[in-house]
Order: C-alpha cells, then sequence, then structure tokens
C-alpha cells in the first residue's frame, strides 16, 4: 500500500517550497491537485513531470474512490491551489478515507497564509482560532461574528475582497473597535499588512478599495468587556427589524454585551413602546 503525502504549496512565491516537498512531488506515482492548471505552473518551474488528477469540491466524493484504489498501487501527493490542504481548501475527505483505510499519511511542513498573517499581524499569536472562510449570507455572518464577542483569543478569516467592506462594518457592529489587520496578497508582489481599528481599516479600503486574497486577523476582546446601551439598542434594532421575535433577540444580545437577558428585554420593550 502506497502513502499518501499532504503537501504544501507557494502561496505565492514559487521560491516558498521545501527541499522535501519537490522531493515527494517527484516520487510519488500521482499528484492530487485542486486545479490542474495551477499545480503545473509550479511543477515545472522544477521540471517535475509526474501525472496529475484533479481533486476538488465538486469531485471530491468521486475522487475518493478512485484515489484509494491508486494509493493500493503507489503514493499519492494531495495538493491545493496554494497552502496546506484541508485548511480553507479540498481535502479532508480524501485524509479521513485514507486513515480510515489503515493507510500511511504524511503530513509535511510548508507555507500557508494563516500563520504568515498571524505572526505579521503584529496581534497575538500564542493563542488564537481560525475561523476558515466567513459566512456569505449577512445574517449568519453577524450571527457568528456575535457570538465570539467575549473571544479573548485572535480571530482569524479569511474573505472575498468583494465583500470585504461588509464583513469589516460587520465586526466592527458585533465585536466593537477591535485592532485589526487586513493581510492581502501574503509572499507576492503587492504583499501589504493594513493594521488599525476596524474603522480606520475601513476608511483605509474605502479610499483604495480591497483587491487579491486577503486574510483577516482581528484582536481578541479585552476582559470584562461591555456593551453601552446605544450597542445593545442597536442590536436589539437590527435584530427586530429582522423578524427575530423579542424574547429571541433579548437572548442573544444578552449572551455577546455583558448584559443581563432582563435588562435587554426591557430595552427592548421601551423601543417597541416608543
Amino acid at each position: 500500500m502506497g502513502v499518501l503525502y499532504i503537501v504544501p504549496t507557494p502561496i505565492g512565491n514559487l521560491e516558498d517550497i521545501t527541499l522535501r516537498a519537490l522531493r515527494v512531488l517527484r516520487e510519488v506515482s500521482l499528484i492530487a491537485a485542486e486545479d490542474t492548471r495551477r499545480t503545473r505552473v509550479l511543477l515545472r518551474h522544477y521540471d517535475i513531470d509526474t501525472p496529475l488528477l484533479s481533486y476538488h469540491d465538486h469531485n471530491e466524493a468521486r475522487r475518493v474512490a478512485e484515489l484509494l484504489e491508486a494509493l493500493a498501487r503507489g503514493d499519492v501527493a494531495l495538493v491545493s491551489d496554494a497552502g496546506m490542504p484541508t485548511l480553507a481548501d479540498p481535502g479532508y475527505e480524501l485524509l479521513r478515507a485514507a486513515l480510515a483505510e489503515g493507510l500511511r499519511v504524511e503530513v509535511l511542513p510548508g507555507p500557508d497564509s494563516l500563520t504568515t498573517a498571524l505572526v505579521g499581524s503584529g496581534l497575538p499569536s500564542d493563542s488564537f482560532i481560525w475561523l476558515g472562510f466567513l459566512p456569505v449570507k449577512a445574517r449568519a455572518r453577524s450571527q457568528l461574528l456575535a457570538g465570539l464577542r467575549h473571544e479573548r483569543r485572535t480571530l482569524l478569516a479569511c474573505e472575498n475582497p468583494q465583500r470585504l467592506l461588509a464583513t469589516l462594518a460587520a465586526i466592527r457592529d458585533a465585536l466593537g473597535e477591535r485592532p485589526l489587520v487586513v493581510a492581502r496578497e501574503l509572499s507576492k508582489l503587492h504583499e501589504e499588512y493594513l493594521r488599525g481599528t476596524v474603522s480606520e481599516v475601513l476608511g483605509q479600503l474605502e479610499t483604495q478599495g480591497p483587491r487579491g486574497e486577503i486574510m483577516l486577523v482581528i484582536g481578541g476582546a479585552e476582559e470584562d468587556e461591555v456593551w453601552d446601551e446605544a450597542q445593545v439598542r442597536a442590536a436589539l434594532a437590527e435584530r427586530q427589524a429582522a423578524g427575530e421575535p423579542p424574547g429571541s433577540a433579548a437572548r442573544a444580545v444578552a449572551e455577546v454585551s455583558g448584559w443581563k437577558r432582563r435588562a435587554v428585554y426591557a430595552l427592548g420593550l421601551e423601543g417597541r413602546a416608543g
């Protein structure tokens, strides 16, 4: 039986790959790649001619069985477009299937945007939470962020440039004026870190416009952080305008604001009476 190698690839600069990764990519019988066109650029750069097979979100169910058959004949390397497979990239189902079959799995260390952005942000890196891609729908995104209001660890997430301004506004509404870093185009020619409070970074982006592949690094909550009355009223109004029942809205806002549910509910009653 073959070995499944999880091989991280450069997130931008083609020089950011280990000698071990290059050796594995040359020696395996097959490379499963998220986008064969992008992987061919890397392989041509290093004169590697190992056969490729596409493996991505849309063909994952079918490909897992094929790749398990390939592993019965020889070694297989799994790569994504950039960085570490399975971290906001395809590969998890193949990894699980290989482990379930008792196959040997080797994970190679290498480049990834998560740790690069975290260290480059200058925010605390001793403890953090990886959120992956934030929800596309505004309400789900706001609810996720609201649930992290009292989280003191640094938060990291991927975001699409087209949604970035709306996401930063949602972060400000849910978490307040935290220190925040937008890390874009990491390891590439136009690498950039935008640092400041949420509003300060928003101001920079409204001027120059969001571009490129983006990682968000958000500072954790301060100890015993409690919302002021205006924030509580605004959060209640947003939830009620979306049709959420008063009791449910009060409970959700209380969980993230540091207020008692009864006090939040009373504010809601005042708002409806007014």
